[in-house]
């Protein structure tokens, strides 16, 4: 009994750092992080740059913080902000997919067009084709392409 409580609890201990580091999925109840999720959702940009900026200042480290308020930033418009939280997110992640795609968004909202397709470009070696953040990158290219 003794071996398997041991065990257990050495598994347990290996998993922590693993669930901390997917912040994509579910985080503790009442977290920063957790409230701006909410904030995001109903859309309150601002409450949610607010609850951000103090989440990455706590976790510098944590790239899906930082690609969330880019994510706020770019939809409150606050765009040269919004490029900096990304480049920021793929400095520490250089393969994070939303960050890439979200970059991509603000540099088609901003006329960057050739940084927006060195985005895709690398989304499509990150990804492939058919990954969720290509689609909707491209999308939005070919949208903004058209007149």
């Amino acid at each position: 009994m003794l071996k398997l409580l041991t065990g257990f609890a050495s598994l347990s201990i290996a998993l922590i750092p693993a669930w901390g580091a997917n912040l994509g999925g579910p985080s503790p109840a009442g977290s920063d992080l957790d409230k701006a999720k909410t904030q995001i959702e109903q859309k309150d940009w601002s409450a949610s740059v607010a609850k951000l900026e103090k989440y990455v200042k706590a976790n510098p480290n944590d790239a899906e913080g930082f690609t969330l308020l880019g994510y706020s930033l770019r939809n409150a418009k606050r765009y040269p902000e919004a490029i900096q939280s990304y480049l920021e997110a793929l400095r520490l992640d250089p393969q994070h997919r939303g960050a890439h795609e979200y970059l991509g968004q603000a540099y088609v909202q901003t006329k960057e067009w050739d940084k927006a397709k060195a985005l895709l470009d690398s989304l499509e070696k990150i990804c492939g084709l058919q990954c969720e953040q290509y689609l909707s990158l491209k999308t939005a290219i070919d949208k903004a392409a058209k007149p």
